[in-house]
């Protein structure tokens, strides 16, 4: 331990600092108090303390050169203490050599950051081996992270955490250099994230490392007005390596793509992640197509919010959730291309940039949020395409096949009359954009959605037939051997089997 001495006139101000200092888990005890010039002289030539915090308006000007004489010769790291802002304060702390200028008020943040360096500083200068980050020298390397070279690893609590500015990672890093840690540890910065390892002392148990954590995660945001995520693993158990445990742990930050930053989470502890079928059924795709040929903003929004944003824990795999987002693109994109939309740069711009978000962006409602504002963009775009009449007259009526395909009663002319045009004419400039007749359009879209209900459900083929339009489920086993080269029974066992 090392020892401390506040000398300040005030009385307040000296209890003060005392109290911060031990309530924190600082390397000073015991920690002397002086309230004039005669008695911190006293102290130092008696205590000589390793660290000085020194007010140096109370050092009356025919006193200073006895004081910096005994500063000299007994005292140690040396800070300086004023509430004058001038050069010459200024001069007196470099006079004393101090390793800081304290103007009052200081934040306890800064404090307790000053005054863990002294404790390192001073530990590695009795202890040269002992390791305070990662430029230490150390077994524990970046290698024990990524490869299982070390079982005999020692005990203790590993965390990983990642600022909510991944430009803010190398502030962190010095930040936790600093930081009044109960346990120096082990510091890998590792680009977006770092990880901390926390050897345990004697019989130290992790029961403390939930609630400092989440004192770091309050000290930071204090510090610089951002949020962190920290996952951390305390298990001692001896199968897992510490490149396992890493990544467990690495892993656990994906949470935040549901709840967000300011969080801590114990990784041994997490479920896995729920198992989803990403796409979109196909009565979601035509409740999706009616919602976007009304126009309706409510249900769309409710339908986002419901589906993505009241998900409970165990959560599914985030890889799963993007994968489902991009379906309600495909919706999407149909959308633009009804209305001509893809050929304004404006919208199409905006397309790319939601397909960035939804395939990277961190959080899920920040993603639900872009994906709700283009949609209404969309919308406005596609009130001005049609009334220039800049619809797109096929997508138009594909859209409508694809939205009403189940009913066995679909037919051309009302597909002509829905786009307001002649049914001959429609039919023409339906097979001269698609290269294919309505019937051989309408037939494909039955039997791609008559495929996805064999590989999903276990529903019998007569009801998959009049789910998909067909009355006779004899006449669509004939036509889905014709199509796809074997019956739908064969069809569903091969999937099974794959």
């Amino acid at each position: 331990m090392l020892k401390l001495m506040i000398a300040d006139r005030d009385p307040k101000e000296r209890l003060g600092l005392r109290w911060l200092v031990q309530s924190c888990p600082l390397c000073f005890d015991p920690v002397l108090l002086a309230e004039s010039t005669d008695e911190a002289m006293a102290w130092m030539e008696k205590e000589t303390p390793e660290v000085i915090c020194v007010e140096l308006d109370m050092i009356p000007h025919h006193r200073w050169h006895s004081f910096l004489h005994s500063a000299t010769r007994y005292g140690g790291k040396i800070i300086g203490m004023t509430t004058e802002a001038t050069f010459q304060r200024a001069k007196q702390a470099i006079d004393l050599q101090a390793v800081d200028l304290w103007i009052k008020p200081v934040s306890p943040d800064r404090i307790k950051r000053v005054l863990n360096r002294l404790c390192r500083q001073s530990a590695e200068k009795r202890d040269p081996h002992r390791v305070f980050d990662s430029g230490s020298q150390t077994s524990l390397s970046y290698q024990a992270l990524f490869i299982d070279s070390h079982p005999d690893e020692k005990p203790g609590c590993l965390w990983v955490m990642q600022p909510e500015q991944v430009e803010q990672a190398s502030i962190l890093l010095d930040y936790l250099k600093d930081y009044p840690f109960q346990t120096q540890p082990h510091l890998f910065p590792l680009g977006d994230t770092i990880a901390c390892f926390f050897p345990y002392q004697g019989k130290r148990e992790g029961k403390n490392d939930h609630t400092e954590a989440h004192r770091l995660l309050s000290d930071w945001e204090t510090h610089q007005s951002s949020s962190l995520i920290i996952a951390l693993h305390s298990s001692t158990e001896p199968h897992l390596t510490l490149r396992q445990r890493y990544e467990i742990t690495r892993g656990a930050l994906e949470l935040r793509f549901f709840t967000g930053y300011r969080q801590v989470w114990i990784a041994e502890e997490l479920e896995p992640w729920r198992s989803i079928d990403p796409f979109l059924t196909p009565s979601e795709q035509r409740e999706w197509l009616e919602m976007l040929d009304c126009f309706n903003q409510e249900k769309i929004k409710d339908w986002l919010y419901n589906h993505f944003l009241q998900l409970e824990y165990p959560f599914p795999d985030p890889a799963l959730l993007r994968i489902r987002l991009t379906s309600i693109l495909a919706q999407l994109r149909r959308f633009m291309q009804t209305y001509s939309l893809q050929e304004i740069n404006h919208y199409e711009s905006a397309y790319h940039q939601i397909f960035t978000s939804v395939l990277h962006s961190p959080l899920l409602y920040r993603i639900v949020q872009d994906l709700l504002l283009f949609i209404y963009q969309l919308f406005d775009g596609a009130e001005e395409s049609r009334s220039q009449s800049k619809v797109d007259i096929v997508e138009y009526g594909l859209q409508y096949i694809e939205n009403h395909y189940h009913r066995p009663d679909l037919s051309l002319q009302e597909i002509a009359r829905y786009v307001n045009r002649n049914e001959s004419y429609f039919s023409h400039l339906l097979t001269r954009k698609k290269g294919a007749s309505f019937r051989q359009i309408l037939t494909r879209i039955r039997l791609q959605h008559a495929c996805l209900h064999l590989e999903k459900t276990d529903w019998p083929i007569q009801e998959i037939a009049r789910q998909v339009g067909f009355n006779n489920p004899n006449y669509f086993s004939r036509i889905f051997k014709e199509q796809m080269g074997q019956t739908p029974r064969a069809y569903r066992n091969q999937k099974k089997i794959s």
